[in-house]
């Protein structure tokens, strides 16, 4: 009688990493996120170098700094949704490679040359693609980190992957502009793109998929509701949609309000937005650290709501200050508007469960990036109807609009 071999058992994923496998998807993460980022949060740095190379209005470079965002907004719920059918892995690398792919069509056939200035529309067309693309990294990032991390340690995961985007546009403010001077807009495609192909490598070698049984910390149950349909995880989004506000535009225009309106210098500029975006990235880990010691991550987002909607306020009451003096407003209102994102991820996350992830950063993800394209596309009709002034108070209103809109309870810290 012949023995029958049973199959070999099956190995469980997590037991074949040691616990520090973990940190290699959150570097994976952090890696993807900064990639997108140098370009979402870099590009605008070059606003000033844009509207004069593409031969730009500041209303049509308000509208193509917001393309970016418009394209990440149409497809940011529908990358959740794959990414939870899927998996973080797939949907990660078809992401990354796709963009690096656009950024490299605009880079050959979208830049100014000696004979011809393409059209803005032409270029926001492109931006655009950029941003539908581009969305995937988001949920998919976050869904990998939030399969590899228990609870305890995922407000501090979440939000190091979130620094990614205020670090890696540091990186853009840092050298985007420096391109676009010396080289031109070919270069700064060029390069965005390599960022995009050299953090897809790295997925397709090292980023392994935990098995969702495995995850410790679960909250998924597969009668709950789809968080499409949950009103606190809607309110939870749309304050993060309003706090996106003040942050974009720094980002975006606080380099042409201290160009335009302080006649302030390249450098500057550029130090500022490089500033913001370093002390954002600090305050997301302190916070998001202080989130797992048992902080509750709701009310820290209703109270930096608060900071922000104060020092916006204060920015645009003393909008005609000295230039260094209103050059540090703008920081303190860029770092208050950043230091939200890791807790408000994780918690619409853990709000969500872990196989249903993808699809709640999906919806903080769309909320936030439409409020990155409206807020630039706005800025500039508000300045032709009112001031700096008035606008930047627009902005804090926006701000603390978020703290009512924020769900106040919260089954967990």
């Amino acid at each position: 009688m012949t023995s029958q071999k049973l199959p070999a058992p099956t190995v469980p994923l997590a037991s074949r990493h040691s616990s520090r496998y973990r940190w290699v998807i959150l570097s994976i993460g952090v890696a993807a996120q900064a990639s997108f980022a140098a370009a979402f949060s870099g590009l605008p740095v070059t606003g000033v170098l844009m509207r004069s190379a593409y031969q730009m209005t500041t209303e049509q470079l308000g509208l193509v700094l917001g393309c970016m965002a418009l394209g990440v907004t149409f497809s940011e719920v529908i990358w959740g949704l794959l990414t939870d059918r899927f998996g973080d892995r797939k949907v990660l690398l078809t992401g990354l490679l796709s963009t690096g792919i656009a950024l490299l069509s605009l880079a050959t056939l979208v830049v100014p040359t000696e004979s011809k200035v393409p059209s803005y529309l032409l270029l926001g067309a492109g931006l655009v693609l950029v941003g539908v693309l581009g969305g995937s990294v988001n949920s998919s990032s976050g869904r990998a980190i939030m399969g590899w991390f228990t609870d305890g340690k995922r407000g501090l995961a979440m939000s190091i992957r979130q620094t990614a985007i205020p670090a890696g546009g540091a990186i853009g403010a840092a050298l985007l502009p420096w391109l676009a001077q010396h080289f031109g807009f070919q270069a700064v495609f060029g390069t965005l793109a390599v960022f995009c192909v050299l953090s897809a490598l790295a997925t397709w070698f090292w980023l392994h998929e935990q098995p969702l049984p495995n995850v410790p910390g679960s909250t998924s149950v597969a009668n709950d509701p789809s968080p499409l349909y949950r009103f606190d995880v809607w309110r939870l989004a749309i304050a993060s949609g309003l706090l996106t506000a003040p942050q974009i535009a720094v980002l975006t225009f606080g380099g042409v309000f201290l160009h335009d309106h302080k006649a302030a210098g390249l450098t500057l500029i550029a130090g500022v937005i490089v500033v913001v975006q370093v002390t954002g990235s600090i305050a997301r880990i302190v916070i998001g650290h202080y989130s797992d010691r048992g902080a509750n991550r709701r009310t820290l987002v209703r109270g930096i709501g608060l900071l922000a909607a104060a020092s916006t306020a204060t920015l645009a009451i003393f909008a005609d200050a000295g230039t260094y003096w209103v050059a540090l407003l703008v920081c303190l209102s860029g770092l208050t508007a950043s230091a939200w994102h890791g807790v408000a991820y994780t918690e619409i996350a853990t709000m969500a469960g872990a196989a249903r992830a993808g699809t709640a950063l999906g919806v903080i993800g769309m909320t936030i990036f439409a409020s990155a394209f409206i807020t630039p596309v706005l800025i500039p009709f508000l300045l032709s109807a009112s001031s700096w002034p008035i606008t930047w108070g627009a902005i804090a209103l926006a701000a603390l609009l978020a703290v009512p809109t924020s769900p106040k309870r919260s089954s967990k810290g």
